[in-house]
């Protein structure tokens, strides 16, 4: 499960007869430009290190860097790149590509120097603008890429790379000339090979005549009305990035953290009086393993919706963060490729597990391997569609069609609907494992050792088994105070014994130092699985 797709949304309702009504997307014509010439005195961005920003300020900005790339030769159509952390830039460079139909490549600035090379050489992105933080990274990415040195801006000093003010010096600071919208080309994890960009056709038009942010109203997230958006992931991110964007579009100050701490978190809420934000369930558990008297320092009666995605919730965690912060928190199913369902806290208690219900912009659909739509209750591949408009894997016409059943596409989870059109996920394909013909899956497995108090993380897969073809591993991270031993391995496969069938259970435990997760929450499966399957013929 992955992250939430970009583009405006209709107003198609596909949803059942009788089910829970979901709000649909909002109308807000004219998003932050309209509202930044009519106020732009109003505070609309507060940075990492406090500094606010006035939304004058911004749309100035934008518009600067707008005629800065043109200056630099770019056109509609072309591609950007941008290593940078959460702050002031790369706003700007979000709202600069929205107007001047540009593609914003977004790099997530945890990778290495050949890693960066490769977006930066397949999105065809004509400039790079980096981080002094990512200096090491950027220039090898830059190098490898053969980036023209008059095409390196860096936020700070980075050798061979030219003062980002270079871009914005000089230029004016009016809007720029045939306005066109552009998009954000987010690359995949590249979990099953190298990434690939999520390239959308741009649709002609200006950002007035489409409604930017509206897709929050599916959340029941409303323009202005007090909100402020709490920005606790990298914006790197598709669905951070979208709804932090979206959220200014509809009138929503921004509060940016850089590196996320939960205690911190707490801090801002209070503080900012922040009322909705994105979040991982990694988030919830470290939010939930703070000292009583720490949570209890902080008011955070202001938030109305903390929507949370991207990797499953195990339901002792959701309960948890439900009976804390009450019924603002909701889920939602979405990839980078689109989505998606939508979960309130209600539906949730009613329906435990589920991620929801689809959005009124999409269409949801279990398939089993043929391509045949299976019952209620049937566990299968799930397959999305959005109503809004479709997308290509850039450079991949084999993966775009591998992935695909006509109009619906999937990114590999498995799951089933409920007689009602809940969805509820089993697991990936690529992760479910099959142990003497039978299926288990990993999550179900993992939620549970999350109940013990000891493990602070935990991954579940299957390693090579002579019999049965796979058998169960569990990876653990022990939590704070506790001895990574044989002792404590013991007593974790007693816990599982408690809670799951005896084919579920793993038959070993291992411990790692750090479970190797990105900022946004995403496990990396792969790296902790591949090393037990060298020699053996299982994909990894």
């Amino acid at each position: 499960m992955t992250h939430l797709a970009g583009g405006p949304g209709g107003t198609q309702e596909p949803g059942l007869p009788g089910a829970p009504h979901h709000p649909g997307p909002l109308r807000t014509p004219g998003g932050f430009w309209a509202q930044a010439a009519a106020d732009p005195g109003r505070t609309v961005l507060t940075c990492p290190d406090g500094e606010q920003w006035e939304a004058g300020r911004l749309h100035a900005a934008a518009n600067r860097l707008v005629h800065g790339l043109r200056a630099a030769g770019l056109r509609r159509g072309d591609a950007f790149a941008v290593v940078l952390p959460n702050g002031a830039e790369l706003v700007t460079a979000a709202l600069a590509a929205a107007q001047a139909g540009l593609y914003l490549v977004p790099v997530n600035h945890h990778l290495v120097g050949p890693e960066i090379a490769w977006i930066v050489s397949d999105s065809g992105a004509e400039v790079l603008i980096a981080h002094e933080r990512f200096a090491d990274a950027a220039t090898a990415a830059a190098d490898e890429a053969k980036l023209p040195a008059g095409r390196r801006y860096a936020v700070g000093e980075v050798a061979g790379f030219r003062p980002y003010a270079d871009l914005l010096d000089g230029q004016p600071e009016t809007p720029p000339a045939d306005r066109t919208l552009g998009w954000v080309m987010n690359y995949t994890s590249g979990t099953t090979g190298r990434p690939r960009g999520i390239r959308r056709p741009l649709p002609g038009k200006t950002p007035e005549e489409t409604h930017l942010g509206g897709f929050l109203g599916i959340f029941g997230i409303k323009p202005y009305d007090g909100n402020v958006h709490l920005v606790c992931s990298p914006l790197y991110h598709t669905a951070v990035l979208q709804f932090a964007t979206a959220a200014l579009h509809i009138g929503h100050p921004l509060v940016l953290m850089d590196k996320w701490a939960p205690e911190e978190m707490l801090r801002l809420i209070d503080a900012c009086r922040c009322t909705h934000t994105h979040m991982v369930p990694t988030q919830f558990h470290r939010l939930l393993a703070l000292p009583d008297e720490v949570r209890k320092r902080y008011d955070v009666s202001s938030m109305r919706h903390a929507v949370h995605g991207a990797a499953p919730c195990p339901d002792h965690i959701k309960r948890a963060m439900i009976d804390w912060w009450g019924n603002c928190v909701e889920e939602y199913y979405a990839a980078s490729e689109g989505g998606g369902a939508f979960a309130t806290a209600e539906d949730w208690l009613r329906k435990p597990g589920t991620v929801g219900r689809a959005w009124p912009i999409s269409e949801l659909a279990v398939l089993d391997d043929d391509g045949r739509h299976l019952p209620p209750g049937e566990v299968g591949t799930v397959y999305m569609k959005m109503t809004t408009g479709g997308f290509s894997y850039h450079k991949d016409e084999a993966k775009t069609a591998r992935n695909r059943v006509g109009d619906f596409f999937t990114v590999g989870d498995l799951g089933y609907l409920d007689e009602d059109g809940y969805l509820f996920l089993r697991d990936r394909k690529i992760d479910m494992i099959i142990s003497g013909g039978v299926n288990i899956y990993p999550a179900e497995i993992e939620s549970v050792l999350l109940t013990h108090p000891a493990v602070a993380d935990a991954a579940v897969f299957g390693i090579p088994h002579a019999d049965w073809g796979e058998e169960v591993k569990a990876v653990v991270e022990a939590a704070d105070g506790h001895a990574p031993d044989a002792s404590l391995a013991a007593d974790i496969l007693a816990h599982c014994a408690s809670g799951l069938a005896a084919y579920k259970r793993p038959r070993s435990v291992d411990f790692v130092t750090t479970m190797p997760r990105d900022p946004n929450g995403k496990l990396y499966k792969r790296r902790l699985r591949e090393p037990y399957w060298r020699g053996h013929d299982r994909p990894v």
